[in-house]
């Protein structure tokens, strides 16, 4: 099966398996997709992710964070899609709450979170939010 957008599938797949309070969900492997587990990882909204070789492109393992029963990703939004992407330049980096959650943004020096590339002065292509 072909899928067109990616990066809106690992969210999805997060989301919906947090939401059935599994302990990990497994996610084709692509460079992207490391970047983003790296951040959740990196701001606290994972427990951890491995790499497993298997099938010709290989698999993310991301280990889910919960808080007591409830986890620990209330929200979890695809921005840029395919169909109709969005930037922002350094000026207007969006926050997400008020600064409670993080915007992962695709910049010419890699992806990072809204913090880092307002940091950098850097902007870039919107993938995400998280709170």
């Amino acid at each position: 099966m072909q899928i067109t957008d990616a990066i809106a599938d690992m969210l999805t797949r997060i989301r919906n398996a947090g939401n059935a309070g599994h302990a990990t969900v497994d996610i084709p492997q692509s460079n992207l997709k490391k970047a983003i587990a790296q951040i959740l990882l990196d701001e606290g909204y994972i427990s951890g992710y491995e790499c497993v070789e298997g099938n010709t492109q290989g698999i993310i393992r991301v280990t889910l964070k919960y808080s007591g029963k409830k986890h620990v990703i209330s929200g979890i939004k695809r921005i840029s899609k395919p169909g109709l992407r969005t930037y922002a330049d350094k000026e207007n980096l969006p926050r997400v709450l008020g600064g409670l959650g993080i915007a992962i943004i695709s910049t010419s020096k890699g992806v990072m979170t809204d913090k880092s590339a307002r940091k950098l002065g850097v902007g870039g292509e919107i993938l995400a939010y998280v709170w």
